[in-house]
Order: C-alpha cells, then sequence, then structure tokens
C-alpha cells in the first residue's frame, strides 16, 4: 500500500523521536521510575533488604517515622535549615559576581571559569578537600589573624558542623549560579536599562525595577537548583562530617541511607525516602509558583 507524503512525514518524525528520545526515555524509567515505584511498594512492607522473603505491614512504618523517630525529623529540620541558608548565600554571592562579571572589565572570562571551577569537584572529593582544609589550614589562620572563629573545633559541636557544611556547599553552588544570571543578564536588552537612565533613574532603581523584574526566569531556575541540590545533598555530608557530633549533623539523606542499608531496614527505609520526596516536591512547586509569579512577560 502507497502512503502518502503526510503520513510517511510522521513515521519519519515517530522514528526520529524513538531515536533520540528513547534511550533518554528507557534509562529514566529504569532507573529512575522503576525504583520509585519499588520504594512505595517496600515502604508498605518490613523488607530487610536481603531476605526473599518480607511481610505487608500498611501503614507501620510511616507511624513509625511520626511517632518513634526523632532522629529522622532532627535531620530533616537540619537538612531544611541547611538548604535555606545555601539558598541565600549561593544565590546572593552567584548574582554578585554575575552583576560584576557582566560589565567590560579585563579578564572577565577567566574570572568566570575560575568562580565556576568548584562546581566541577566531585562532592566526596570536596568534602574531603575541605575537611583538610578546616582542620589544617583553619586553624593557622586563627593564630596569624587572632581571630577566634577560625580556631574553632569545626567538627565538634552541631552548630559548627552545620556552618561548615554551609560554607562548602555554598562555595560549590555559588559559581554555578552565577554562569545562570550571567545568561540571564546577557539576556536582558540595554535598550531598558538605557531608557532607564536617559529618564534619571539611579543605578539602585535600574536594578530594583528593570534588571530583577527581568531577571525573574534565571532567578526562579537558580533557585529551585540551589533548594533542590541543597535538600538532596549526602556524599558532602558523610565526606565532611559524616553526621559527627552524634549524628547531630547528619542531613536527611543519610539518616534514610543508615536505616535502609547499614541497619537493614529497607522497608523502613523506604518510608523515610518517600517522605523526603513529598516533602522536596512540595517545597519546590511552592517556591516555584511564588517566584514565576513575578516573571515578565515581553
Amino acid at each position: 500500500m502507497q502512503l502518502n507524503g503526510k503520513t510517511q512525514k510522521k513515521i519519519r518524525n515517530i522514528i526520529n523521536y524513538i531515536l533520540f528520545m528513547g534511550p533518554a526515555v528507557g534509562l529514566f524509567v529504569v532507573i529512575g521510575l522503576v525504583p520509585f515505584f519499588f520504594e512505595i511498594w517496600y515502604s508498605f512492607t518490613n523488607w530487610d533488604g536481603i531476605n526473599a522473603e518480607y511481610q505487608f505491614v500498611g501503614l507501620l512504618n510511616y507511624i513509625e517515622v511520626f511517632t518513634d523517630d526523632p532522629k529522622y525529623w532532627h535531620s530533616m529540620w537540619f537538612t531544611i535549615k541547611f538548604a535555606f541558608w545555601v539558598l541565600i548565600f549561593s544565590n546572593v554571592l552567584g548574582f554578585i559576581w554575575a552583576y560584576g562579571l557582566s560589565k567590560a572589565i579585563p579578564f572577565r572570562n577567566f574570572m568566570r571559569a575560575g568562580f565556576y571551577i568548584p562546581r566541577i569537584v566531585g562532592g566526596v572529593v570536596l568534602g574531603f578537600l575541605w575537611r583538610f582544609i578546616i582542620t589544617e589550614l583553619f586553624p593557622v589562620i586563627g593564630e596569624a589573624t587572632g581571630l577566634g572563629w577560625f580556631s574553632q573545633s569545626w567538627f565538634q559541636t552541631e552548630s559548627s558542623s552545620f556552618w561548615a557544611m554551609v560554607i562548602v556547599m555554598t562555595w560549590s553552588m555559588a559559581g554555578y549560579m552565577m554562569i545562570i544570571y550571567v545568561a540571564g543578564l546577557t539576556s536582558i536588552s540595554q535598550d531598558y536599562v538605557e531608557a532607564a537612565i536617559i529618564d534619571g533613574a539611579k543605578s539602585s532603581h535600574v536594578l530594583r525595577y528593570i534588571i530583577f523584574p527581568l531577571l525573574m526566569p534565571a532567578i526562579t531556575q537558580c533557585l529551585f537548583l540551589s533548594m533542590v541540590n541543597s535538600l538532596k545533598v549526602y556524599d558532602l555530608n558523610i565526606s565532611l562530617t559524616n553526621g559527627n557530633p552524634f549524628r547531630l549533623s547528619e542531613a536527611v539523606t543519610m539518616n534514610v541511607y543508615q536505616t535502609a542499608f547499614s541497619s537493614n531496614q529497607m522497608g523502613y527505609g523506604s518510608a523515610k525516602a518517600l517522605l523526603l520526596v513529598i516533602v522536596i516536591a512540595g517545597i519546590s512547586l511552592i517556591q516555584v509558583a511564588i517566584t514565576s509569579r513575578k516573571e515578565v512577560e515581553l
């Protein structure tokens, strides 16, 4: 049967979609969706992650999380606070760098590359590198400058371990945020800025009423990425503080791992992980909904 040109074009498009999108969709299904649905099922069981036999326990795991697991909720609150401060510091620092490097200054691209390099370093390597810096170099700086802030025992208290993680994560994320802000700033037409200056607007007014509203799509993206990456932190946590002291600096992902794999409570750990997914999804939807409303359409 002879196919007309329109039908042949549709078939070619379908084949192209399968060839280009098929591998990515297949990997997402195998690596993402299938484990996720298994996680939902296991969260209603008492599976230990090893034996083939397990029992369906219904909502018992979730009830235990809410009624008899203060360490989980401590780690959840620790992670939310950590994500909040990393979001603030990394975005403020990233925007300052981007705004300064969007000007015509010498060695601009070199400095952009230098600020972005920390993002290339992996989480585990990053943690061990900064652990060496904090334990070996910070005391030297504190002794030379007389600043006790550098000389404190960084991993002996919950507060100091918390701020050590915030510092390292901010250092890692700020350059990444800078690149996105640079892209957003370069996409803003200078006609709006020049028109505002001609009308007598000050630099602060231009920044507040012109640049920020037009930069809101980039701000939405940066806030989302910094928040989600911080809420999912694991490798940095285990290599930098390892939850010390006494698991007080333990992020929620580390708590889930300890439950599921170290304690062989896969069903209970799956329930914890699913609650974390709900928290991340809820916070992300609220953040995107709030910031996307402030975006300006030209």
